[in-house]
């Protein structure tokens, strides 16, 4: 038989019965798509966590009070231990080498009051290097100066979202008046938005220098973190290791293990979220395949029921000098086409599917052409696999037993 003959029988043969060989279809056409759309959801989720890691600074190493035991429970919870002072700070400024910049950072969460109107928002005192160590730029007025933190002055500094919260009436907040903790304090400026939701909304903040976070606000002169932007991102590694060692000196701790601080790499925390997030799209891709497998089941059962109706025809067809591998060949190239035809039409709604979350603003998904030609190899592999045994069967037939079948 040649080609042209072989796909004119495969369409005739598909197409004889309409109904059945779309619901077959229907199992792959979901698998793919399954596939496609839940494998760009867990890439678009990495790439948000990942650009979301990126906008807190570049090549920063964090540095946190208290630490974890491995066995035992918790020895103090990271970030709420009183453990960092502005002496140690102060000594990673001047004896850690390949430093661009460092911020000290006293957080809390206040209620914050302004002509009537009142939210629950973060503060951080901090310096004005914090601009730079966490990619902060003012859209209004001007950040505030050494100056204001050598005199712990009572100014600040908001994100977007206060603005949105407190100002209902869209008046210009800077040079305004804000109420935190029955302390009055004046805007100076309005950061630019980052974007971001819950308590790491970088908008849903409120900025002072530190010295006045810790005189009206914590009361007492420790630091809730350091922030230490190394000068490239091949010194990130270098500059968090003499963090550490110079910490341990500094707490007079001989055993790391026993340090009472954290020091976190952005690089690995960014290598931590992607290994979650990765092992999060195989699960859901994973789970999509199972129907892949049930799309497959569905086209043996259906090339076994079309094997059995044809039975004659098979008969007949080997009578007058059809070889055992045309047969063969027929019977394989019905499956594939189906599994193919499948295949292409459940990779388009896939990719549908990935805009429409993409537009609804769910999550930017991104498709990938790994996914898309994985997802073409499994349907040829599906048509191969499981269209092999009808037609080796259909082709084994005994020709004088076919004709008599009834």
């Amino acid at each position: 038989m040649t080609t042209n003959d072989i796909l004119h029988e495969t369409y005739s043969a598909l197409s004889a019965n309409k109904v059945r060989t779309g619901l077959t279809m229907l199992g792959i056409i979901i698998g793919i798509s399954s596939v496609i759309a839940m494998v760009s959801i867990g890439n678009g989720a990495q790439s948000s966590i990942a650009a979301s890691i990126q906008s807190i600074g570049s090549n920063l190493v964090i540095v946190t009070p208290g630490a974890q035991r491995s066995f035992g429970g918790p020895q103090q919870a990271r970030g709420s231990a009183q453990t960092l002072t502005v002496a140690d700070g102060q000594a990673i400024q001047s004896q850690v080498a390949n430093i661009g910049s460092i911020a000290f950072d006293v957080t809390s969460r206040e209620q914050v009051v302004a002509k009537g109107t009142n939210t629950n928002t973060s503060i951080t005192g901090t310096t004005p290097s914090y601009t730079t160590v966490r990619n902060v730029e003012v859209d209004d007025g001007n950040f505030f100066t050494e100056e204001d933190v050598a005199s712990s002055n009572k100014v600040a500094v908001v994100g977007p979202t206060v603005v949105t919260d407190l100002f209902l009436d869209g008046s210009e907040p800077v040079g305004q008046q804000i109420r935190i903790n029955n302390g009055i304090y004046t805007i100076i400026g309005v950061t630019k938005s980052k974007g971001g939701s819950g308590f790491s909304n970088a908008d849903d903040a409120i900025y002072m220098p530190y010295t006045t976070a810790q005189h009206y606000l914590t009361g007492n002169q420790y630091l809730s973190e350091i922030d230490v932007s190394a000068a490239t991102a091949d010194d990130t590694t270098q500059v968090q290791n003499d963090v550490t060692t110079l910490l341990l000196a500094q707490h007079h701790i001989s055993d790391p293990t026993k340090a009472d601080f954290s020091t976190l790499n952005q690089s690995d925390i960014i290598a931590t979220a992607s290994s979650v997030t990765g092992t999060f799209t195989i699960l859901l891709a994973a789970v999509a395949g199972i129907s892949l497998l049930v799309g497959g089941i569905g086209i043996m059962n259906m090339m076994l029921t079309t094997v059995t109706e044809r039975t004659r025809e098979i008969g007949l067809r080997k009578a007058i000098g059809a070889k055992k591998s045309d047969i063969n060949t027929q019977f394989l190239i019905e499956s594939i086409m189906l599994t193919f035809t499948g295949g292409v039409i459940g990779v388009i709604l896939g990719w549908v599917i990935s805009l429409v979350v993409s537009k609804l603003g769910i999550i930017q998904t991104s498709v990938s052409v790994s996914s898309v030609l994985l997802a073409f190899g499994v349907s040829a592999f599906i048509g191969v696999v499981f269209g092999y045994y009808p037609a080796r069967r259909a082709s084994n037939l005994n020709p004088i037993e076919a004709l008599r079948y009834e």
